[in-house]
């Protein structure tokens, strides 16, 4: 019996069903494409962080090591698993060359290593241990991605000759967030070649206890052993290999979980639409006796086999665009272990979705609970209160011409009527505007600003040198003598001892200098202004537990130094625990220097990095957008597709919603509509009169949905993008996309489906429609 209902049904309204459909395979996809897509990342940066042993705990050093105290200070602490010091031969990359492609304007620290005898192993991309041949040369993947170089290929380093064997999977620094990128070469290459570099050490750590992570970090430091650069621990080389993949996926599980709200509109639309059409059917049920659980089973069955057809179209969808979308985690991190437990929660998220659907349905049926059968044989339809537009009288309009105003007056009339596609397009705006917003966000030159980078044009950094603050001070020379240059600051990191609530002392990497040049967002508090304030790193506050307002204490030169938090920001810099300050310090030894510059001119950026790059060869200069898209490129690509993807379901949903909104209205204003043609109303009045309906609900719905996009919008994004440790965060907002050409296509989307759906207005006949 539900078979031969479920299906006459279906063939009375074949379009109805079928947009029906594709929402809930729609809803179904994204669900089920989240859920692998997460378990993919997750399995697959698990699989690479144990092939490759990567370390619990890494101090980068520059400068004199003592070897023989560090193996002392290993060995006494019982958490210590494993222990190596690992030689990173800094390169300068003029001194790089990838299939005639330099090295020169990168902004990453290119050096050389051999393979690790213990852990931290650099991998092919199999996923096995590489085992390199002289002459060989494997190059880190980004380079591949990015097509500077090709297996093949001739390389030359510092004039000695290479072949590109392969590219390598890094652990620690795959990621494009990390500074720093490995190449690997033969002991015997890498003896040949070690002269021609700064050496910088990888003091590395696999621990027996994880947990014990901090405490094994503050006996580091209280051993004043070697600290001259960033330390990274385990959590943040998880946390920035599955930054640009995780962002991906928090915009695919946003769009899902606005899609399956929408798909439940549309459900509950059509279905109240049925109901109508049945009101009269329904009536009569009721009167010769049926339950209303057996007429719910009859509408139930026909919904039951809509979302069991949408599910299983959208699970099969979501193996379809599964490969693209995993193709960035398969190259960066190779196959997932738990590929096979993707497709089992696949499935689970695919039936949570059908489940739902059915709850929702069951739901909107309790509704039938409250028709009276006499009424419904009597009239044939519910009948609906006009309230809310008596004001509004035909006689009384100036304003609007009369096929517009009284389709306002309908939308005004029918308010709950309309509520749906109201919600639809203002979840469509929100779904079109957030992920746009996001993207121009992060791709936009102020972002830096959230991550701990002032908003300037050259950027010039100066570490692993002898007679550093000689370096910079010839640097300086050259700077206040350059007419193009507006205004620069200095910055000097030196590291201090912090003491801490139990008396013990952890290392503090500050930065020196005016913050004021070249300001960053703070989360809270400002910029430290007096030489008793202190800036603090997210990352850095939450460790040492300190708010602002609250007072640090630094131990230089034996003596203590007490220092106000006046500020917290984000940082992704230096392992994301940094700290900024403007007091002098001549004590201890200088770590790096980073000087900032503003061009008068921005269109000399390009001439003036090539100017000073070659000028100064001991330091690092970059222009500010080349770091831009160097660093976070990947992540950008990543959302930048998100973006797209989102632009295009939201504009598939508007027009099929709307296209199913009008052919369901039409049908229910049979009756009006016949009305209106025998009062001489044209079949162009009467599209008119649909489509001012459309564009006004529209309007409504782009003002409310931008509105929700920068607030609600804002602050899902914001939690998005404090995985990068931004933990303040505002909209960059392009206008010209997200106030007007996003507003356009959704108008023009939803004219389009108006006046197809209304179409079949004009076939209704007056002697058919009005009757008794």
């Amino acid at each position: 019996m539900y078979y031969r209902i479920i299906r006459n049904d279906i063939l009375k309204s074949k379009a109805i069903t079928l947009t029906t459909i594709i929402f809930v395979a729609a809803a179904a996809m994204l669900v089920s494409l989240a859920a692998i897509l997460v378990v993919n990342l997750s399995g697959a940066l698990d699989t690479l962080m144990t092939q490759a042993k990567t370390p619990h705990f890494m101090q980068m050093h520059s400068g004199e090591i003592d070897t023989v105290r560090l193996t002392s200070f290993a060995g006494e602490n019982s958490n210590v698993d494993e222990f190596q010091v690992l030689e990173f031969l800094n390169m300068d990359g003029a001194q790089i060359i990838l299939d005639d492609s330099s090295l020169a304007n990168n902004v990453q620290d290119n050096g050389f290593s051999i393979q690790s005898k213990k852990f931290d192993y650099l991998l092919e991309l199999a996923g096995n241990i590489i085992n390199v041949s002289d002459g060989e040369l494997y190059v880190p993947i980004s380079y591949m991605r990015d097509n500077t170089t090709k297996v093949g290929d001739k390389a030359v380093i510092s004039g000695k000759e290479f072949t590109v064997a392969g590219f390598l999977r890094d652990s620690q620094m795959n990621s494009t967030l990390s500074s720093s990128k490995r190449f690997l070469v033969s002991e015997k290459d890498y003896a040949e070649i070690k002269n021609l570099g700064s050496m910088e050490y990888l003091i590395e750590f696999r621990l027996k206890d994880l947990s014990a992570l901090g405490a094994f970090e503050a006996a580091y430091a209280s051993a004043e052993l070697e600290a001259n650069g960033p330390t990274i621990t385990y959590p943040l080389f998880k946390t920035i290999n599955a930054l640009s993949d995780g962002m991906m996926i928090g915009v695919i599980l946003l769009v899902s979980v606005l899609v399956v709200a929408i798909a439940f509109m549309c459900i509950r639309f059509t279905l109240l639409a049925k109901i109508e059409d049945d009101y009269r059917e329904i009536g009569v049920m009721k009167a010769i006796g049926l339950r209303v659980s057996d007429i719910k089973k009859i509408y139930l069955a026909k919904y039951a086999a809509i979302a069991a057809a949408g599910c299983i179209l959208g699970f099969a969808l979501s193996f379809a665009f599964k490969g693209m979308l995993l193709e960035n985690i398969r190259l960066y991190m190779g196959e997932s272990a738990n590929s096979s437990f993707a497709v089992v929660l696949g499935t689970i998220g695919i039936l949570l979705v059908f489940l739902a659907i059915i709850a929702y349905v069951s739901g909107v049926l309790k509704r039938f609970r409250k028709i009276s059968a006499a009424e419904a044989i009597r009239f044939g339809t519910s009948q609906e209160k006009n309230a809310g537009a008596n004001r509004f009288c035909l006689n009384g309009n100036r304003l609007f011409n009369t096929n517009i105003f009284l389709g306002i007056k309908d939308v005004l009339a029918r308010k709950r009527l309309y509520a749906t596609m109201l919600a639809v397009l203002v979840i469509s705006a929100f779904i079109i505007i957030v992920p746009q917003n996001l993207y121009n966000t992060i791709s936009s030159k102020s972002f830096i600003k959230y991550m701990g980078i002032g908003n300037y044009d050259m950027r010039i950094d100066i570490q692993q040198i002898d007679n550093i603050s000689e370096k910079a001070a010839e640097i300086l020379k050259t700077m206040n003598s350059d007419s193009t240059i507006s205004k620069y600051a200095v910055l000097t990191t030196k590291t201090f001892k912090a003491k801490m609530e139990d008396g013990s002392e952890e290392n503090i990497k500050i930065e020196l200098g005016d913050h004021s040049i070249f300001p960053i967002e703070y989360s809270q508090g400002r910029a430290p202004a007096a030489e008793g304030e202190i800036a603090l790193s997210a990352l850095n506050a939450d460790e040492l537990s300190k708010k602002v307002g609250e007072v640090i204490t630094l131990v230089i030169e034996g003596k203590e130094k007490n220092l106000t938090v006046s500020g917290i920001y984000s940082d992704i810099t230096n392992g994301g625990k940094t700290a900024k300050a403007v007091f002098t310090d001549n004590s201890n030894d200088i770590m790096w220097f980073v000087i900032c510059a503003e061009l008068t001119d921005q269109s000399l950026v390009d001439e003036k990095t090539s100017e000073y790059a070659d000028r100064f060869v001991f330091a690092r200069i970059s222009d500010i957008d080349e770091f831009i898209t160097q660093t976070y490129g990947s992540t950008i690509s990543s959302v930048k597709k998100a973006s797209n993807a989102a632009i295009a379901v939201a504009l598939i949903i508007t027009v099929l919603v709307a296209l199913l909104f009008m052919k369901m209205l039409v049908a229910k204003d049979r009756y009006s509509i016949a009305v209106m043609k025998a009062f001489g109303f044209t079949n162009s009045d009467i599209t008119a009169q649909y489509v001012s309906r459309s564009v006004f609900v529209l309007i409504v719905g782009i003002v409310l949905g931008t509105l929700l996009a920068n607030t609600l919008g804002e602050m899902l994004a914001g939690a998005v993008i404090s995985t990068f440790g931004a933990s303040t965060f505002h909209f960059a907002v392009n206008p010209l996309s997200a106030y007007l050409l996003s507003p356009l296509m959704m108008i023009g989307s939803v004219l389009i489906a108006t006046m197809i759906g209304t179409s079949g207005a004009g076939q209704i006949k007056i002697s058919e429609s009005i009757k008794e």
